[in-house]
């Protein structure tokens, strides 16, 4: 379980098949520091488990079906994600319940300046929009925001310079995949 309150970009290193699965290392500073073998890490609101900790990395074995049904099936070395551990029970949620369980997969419509705020438009496909209620919460990428509005097959989300500097969204744009995963009391409905 997750808030979706992202803690650190970081790095795609590799990307080796190894068998029926892949093996992503990722470098970063913050999150691989009190991380040991074994936990849940959100790599772009996708729930992997650490496997191995080396030398300022960390390593996940992914499935396939993974790569399929969200955007690390795309990723590159070079790449970055964004990254958050999981809850401790006690900690403050700043964000919402983020399980790391991807629905589907999101598309930048438009990214626009509206009032002088940023606007992202992400499609998404028909059968969701269900889980899209006006002011309630999703995670883009494992970021969690609020729906400014759902309507035609996209919701619109607003980002504030914060959120933009310290996330992915700060070099997405129109036609980029994007993770996405309802609120889980939205799904309720």
């Amino acid at each position: 379980m997750f808030s979706g309150i992202i803690e650190e970009l970081g790095r795609v290193k590799s990307i080796v098949r190894r068998g029926n699965n892949t093996l992503l290392e990722i470098s970063m500073n913050t999150v691989s520091q009190d991380t040991a073998v074994s936990e849940s890490i959100s790599v772009n609101g996708a729930c992997l488990t650490v496997i191995e900790k080396k030398d300022g990395s960390l390593f996940f074995e992914v499935m396939p079906e993974t790569l399929r049904l969200s955007n690390l099936g795309c990723l590159k070395a070079g790449d970055q994600v964004n990254l958050e551990r999981s809850l401790k029970v006690g900690d403050r949620i700043s964000g919402h319940f983020v399980t790391g369980h991807v629905d589907c997969l999101g598309l930048i419509r438009k990214k626009s300046l509206v009032n002088n705020n940023l606007c992202f438009e992400i499609a998404v496909p028909p059968e969701f929009l269900k889980h899209c209620l006006s002011k309630g919460s999703i995670a883009v990428d494992g970021i969690s925001l609020t729906i400014a509005n759902a309507r035609a097959g996209a919701v619109s989300v607003y980002i504030i310079p914060h959120t933009l500097k310290n996330t992915t969204l700060g070099f997405k744009g129109p036609s980029d995949k994007v993770n996405i995963e309802f609120d889980i009391l939205a799904k309720r409905r």
